[in-house]
């Protein structure tokens, strides 16, 4: 089975974001568990908490369903140690949350060298930090987010993904979330179903279909391997609408949050019906 969803806002609260998936007739959604764009947040109160899980509950979806997102200012590859230790304590911060929220993934951007330091030296500390976020907190697995590697933003190349997973202790709490205008801006041509195939075999033989744990369908307003994120909607980009028919058709995308990002939200619903159509 399918899981279909897009990033919901949680203005409001993050119970809201439940009903806001639930109005799309989604089957899955994505959310930040505080403002993405400050380091800190209020703890989340019990009250808060229960309203999530009930919510939750009502619109019978399930931690396997969600695909949270951590902030934007972390940086687990940072060269600078303060800086470092600074993204160190917000990630585990982050995933703390969706341990009290009862999620099970939490879905994080990897790293920047910033041009300091090379990159398997920034991979190695990325790996480090998830290290020390996993043993610190419980049940909450790491999802490393493929990048378009713009800037010195790691994670482009699937080796990179392998690399920070071969420096994980736990391998039972990392996985992977591919975003295709991410893959496609990084590279790695999705316009056909041979080159559906092909990426997805490479992806499979250098870091393993075991490890993937969510997916982002975005259409890229980017040109291929241009190195730019630049999302868009569903079949309006340089993708086209080829890849996410195909991913729809195999079931090794089942049982996993497939989270639109895509630029008007206006027509989410219209774009999930789309893809659940597609399905076999």
């Amino acid at each position: 089975m399918k899981f279909i969803g897009a990033h919901v806002s949680a203005a409001g609260g993050v119970d809201q974001a439940v009903l806001r998936a639930h109005e799309l007739e989604a089957t899955a959604f994505a959310l930040f568990t505080k403002n993405q764009r400050q380091w800190r947040a209020a703890p989340l109160t019990k009250e808060v908490i229960a309203a999530f899980r009930a919510a939750c509950e009502k619109y019978h979806f399930s931690a396997a369903q969600i695909l949270p997102h951590d902030s934007y200012l972390i940086n687990l590859g940072h060269p600078v140690e303060e800086a470092l230790e600074k993204s160190r304590e917000a990630f585990i911060d982050e995933m703390s949350r969706c341990q009290q929220l009862g999620l099970s993934l939490l879905n994080f951007h990897p790293g920047s060298h910033l041009h300091q330091i090379d990159e398997a030296a920034c991979l190695q500390r990325i790996a480090e930090s998830i290290n020390i976020a996993l043993d610190q907190t419980q049940g909450v697995t790491a999802v490393i987010e493929n990048t378009a590697g713009q800037g010195s933003n790691l994670g482009f190349r699937f080796e990179h993904l392998a690399a920070i997973i071969a420096g994980v202790e736990d391998k039972s709490r990392v996985g992977v979330c591919i975003d295709t205008c991410h893959a496609f801006a990084g590279g790695y041509d999705l316009r056909t179903e041979a080159q559906c195939e092909q990426t997805f075999a490479d992806f499979d033989e250098i870091v393993g279909f075991d490890y993937l744990r969510g997916m982002h369908l975005n259409d890229a307003k980017s040109e291929f391997a241009s190195r730019v994120d630049r999302h868009h909607s569903l079949g309006e980009g340089n993708i086209g609408k080829t890849v996410f028919s195909w991913l729809m058709k195999d079931s090794r995308f089942d049982g996993i949050p497939l989270i639109l990002e895509t630029v008007n939200p206006d027509i989410w619903k219209d774009e999930i019906a789309w893809l659940k159509s597609e399905q076999v």
